[in-house]
């Protein structure tokens, strides 16, 4: 299985700032080995995709709505995103969690409608400081994944950010992180069978940095990385995705 590494910028770049990203990024990109994802801000995912065409670079959003339309102002169907040229979304992520309150359950409803409307679902779990994260990984990724098919499971990827490891500068040991990964694939082995399990890329995210990208990446358990901050900058977003062997 190819490493695979995503860039989130979260609420970071205009579409000007974006291409001025992408005209440097993918050069430096281009013997990389790993799997490259960046998940860019709405209004940026025409440009983004129009410029990564043809680069092996998926350009996708941070959210979405699990309604295919109607009245839920502000809010962005999978659809509209497709129509951009997003090829993934992510969902679940902790901010979308711990500061918009959404649930397990309206996150699950929205990685059943992005596989429906061929999205592929970048589906984030984690736990807080002082909850146990076997608990806690078990029953996200249950309520999330409950409603989507098996044929259907192996277009899925997991992200497991602890979060208080988000933005922090604290990162899990190792040890930590391979526990946590060894968690989420007897769950989706459980959910969807070992083989199916076996398919789907269990990535680590919070505080992923250029120093210990690499490390966590050359875990067994570990399938890539998901990073937010140290994605801004293209030059150390592509050191982190040029270190996959």
């Amino acid at each position: 299985m190819a490493k695979v590494v995503i860039g989130n910028w979260k609420m970071h770049k205009t579409v000007r700032e974006a291409t001025v990203y992408l005209e440097t990024v993918v050069p430096l990109l281009e013997k990389c080995k790993a799997k490259v994802f960046l998940a860019v801000p709405y209004t940026a995912i025409a440009a983004c995709a129009k410029m990564a065409k043809g680069t092996g670079i998926f350009i996708g959003a941070q959210n979405m709505n699990d309604a295919r339309d109607g009245a839920f102002t502000g809010e962005i169907a999978a659809l509209m995103l497709k129509e951009a040229g997003a090829d993934f979304v992510l969902l679940g992520h902790s901010e979308r969690r711990h500061v918009f309150g959404e649930s397990n359950e309206f996150i699950g409803k929205k990685v059943v409608r992005a596989l429906q409307d061929d999205l592929i679902p970048v589906l984030c779990v984690g736990e807080k400081e002082g909850e146990k994260t076997e608990v806690v990984l078990e029953e996200q990724l249950r309520a999330c994944l409950e409603s989507v098919p098996k044929e259907e499971a192996g277009k899925l990827i997991v992200a497991y950010e602890p979060v208080w490891a988000i933005g922090t500068g604290k990162t899990a040991t190792i040890a930590q992180a391979s526990e946590a990964h060894v968690v989420c694939r007897r769950v989706l082995g459980d959910l969807f069978g070992k083989r199916i399990a076996a398919k789907i890329p269990v990535l680590y995210g919070g505080s992923v940095k250029s120093d210990n990208a690499k490390k966590l990446m050359a875990e067994e358990e570990i399938d890539g990385v998901l990073v937010g901050g140290a994605s801004l900058d293209p030059n150390t977003f592509a050191t982190i995705a040029a270190g996959v062997k």
